[in-house]
């Protein structure tokens, strides 16, 4: 810790001013970037479509079909 801020003091005034300007500068270039959120921006989003409100409906279809695939396996082994 005392070595760290024994450099702090050795830096010119001129170091202190550009170090300064150089984070300012980098603080305005993150705020101008405008950043994807990874969700709405990705590609493979691109071209899809909300899901309806008939999701259930194909999940019942589903659990039917899986059940009388079943139901045909018990019956056919007895």
């Amino acid at each position: 810790m005392a070595l760290f801020m024994k450099q702090d003091e050795n830096r010119s005034e001129l170091q202190k001013r550009l170090a300064t300007e150089l984070q300012d500068r980098a603080k305005k270039k993150l705020e101008e970037a405008e950043l994807p959120d990874g969700v709405d921006d990705s590609r493979f989003v691109q071209g899809t479509k909300v899901t309806t409100g008939l999701l259930w409906v194909w999940m019942v279809v589903a659990a039917l079909v899986i059940g009388a695939v079943i139901f045909l396996i018990v019956i056919s082994a007895s």
